[in-house]
């Protein structure tokens, strides 16, 4: 019932999606803070991204960029609203991971809000092993970020 598979980000029946992942990143965090990438900047060859679908209809995305041969950053994760509450972020977690893994990268990491929108996102994060660490590839010190990384 449910499947995950490298997709592009622009696909036609994408849009509830990104929709739902955009307003959640404004909700709460000041624009100058907000560091998503829309559909069009994360359909490029440096970005993985993978669309879970339940019976075909998508419920959820996740995406990384290769920032070097031995480094990837987590871009974009969401599940729709609707369908949280089942595991599905831990089951897009962890195959970001495997496939981050499999394509030789060594470090995973990625650059959270603090707000109480980002509350589960971080302690899914800790959970899966991911710890804190200091800003990297082009991010500076912001008191809306939170900044985290696993050794695959």
């Amino acid at each position: 019932m449910i499947s995950i598979a490298a997709e592009s980000p622009l696909g036609a029946d994408l849009s509830l999606l990104m929709a739902r992942h955009t307003a959640d990143m404004h909700a709460d965090t000041p624009p100058e803070s907000i560091h998503m990438m829309d559909a069009s900047q994360l359909a490029v060859p440096e970005v993985s991204f993978f669309v879970m679908r339940h019976i075909g209809v998508p419920v959820g995305m996740g995406a990384f960029k290769r920032i070097n041969a031995d480094h990837a950053e987590i871009k974009s994760m969401h599940i729709l609203t609707e369908a949280r509450g089942r595991g599905l972020s831990k089951r897009m977690l962890t195959h970001l991971m495997d496939e981050a893994r499999a394509m030789g990268f060594r470090r995973l990491s990625l650059e959270t809000g603090v707000q109480p929108t980002f509350i589960a996102a971080r302690a899914l994060y800790a959970k899966a092993g991911f710890t804190e660490c200091p800003p990297f590839e082009g991010y500076t010190l912001d008191p809306n970020s939170v900044f985290m990384t696993l050794a695959l």
